[in-house]
């Protein structure tokens, strides 16, 4: 038994040994759309046939980067707002959007996860990171709410609001080196990949504010 216990202990430091490499190199290489599974695994310090031992593709380990943010999402937010009351609008806006951007990695994946990462998995894989994200967005809605002003449809509306504009806004504000160039040929183009943060924070006040004047939910 303790053999196998030090098996097991072995097994999932090396899965987050690809874990925190898979972050490491999308940070450096400019996105999570550069990195590879023999990036990883090299950077890992593991031979590129072992990867399969832990993770079934690139996007299966992806897809657990993107669940472990939902939880650091909520986690942040919740102490972010321990004990806040009566928050307007616009301040709920502001502590979805502050929160969102301290998770760089989340911000990236937001735009990949719907795209490819969680098609391209198993049924039963695919069916715990919906659990799990479900799990995390309940509790952010139920914080929310709880300390604002914004009904419980309200911020959900306003949350899918976020997520859209994130997964958006973050990909032009971070363009690969051609387009880089591009914008600095032509600074006019680069108007929408400026100011990331404030931009998000403008537009997502402007949605919590309409949402609440006009009281009008999508249930």
């Amino acid at each position: 038994m303790a053999r196998r216990a030090r098996s097991q202990e072995a097994k999932a430091r090396r899965a987050e040994d690809l874990l925190e490499a898979a972050q490491s190199l999308a940070g450096t290489l400019g996105g999570v759309r550069h990195v590879t599974l023999a990036a990883v695994t090299e950077a890992a310090g593991l031979h590129p046939s072992a990867v399969r031992r832990y993770f079934a593709s690139k996007e299966e380990l992806l897809l657990e980067l993107a669940e472990r943010g939902w939880r650091q999402w909520r986690d942040i937010l919740t102490a972010r707002l321990a004990g806040a009351r009566g928050l307007t609008p616009p301040e709920t806006a502001a502590a979805i959007s502050i929160t969102l951007t301290a998770l760089p990695l989340l911000c990236d994946l937001l735009t990949h996860v719907p795209l490819s990462l969680e098609g391209e998995v198993g049924i039963e894989r695919a069916r715990r990171y919906k659990t799990r994200s479900f799990e995390a967005y309940d509790t952010i809605v139920d914080t929310l709410t709880a300390t604002g002003t914004m009904t419980n449809d309200q911020v959900q509306d306003l949350i899918t609001a976020a997520l859209g504009l994130t997964a958006n806004l973050w990909q032009l504000a971070h363009p690969t080196p051609s387009l880089a160039r591009l914008y600095a040929q032509e600074p006019r183009w680069a108007h929408s990949a400026l100011d990331f943060e404030g931009r998000l924070i403008r537009l997502l006040q402007a949605t919590a504010i309409g949402l609440s004047a006009t009281g009008v939910t999508a249930r």
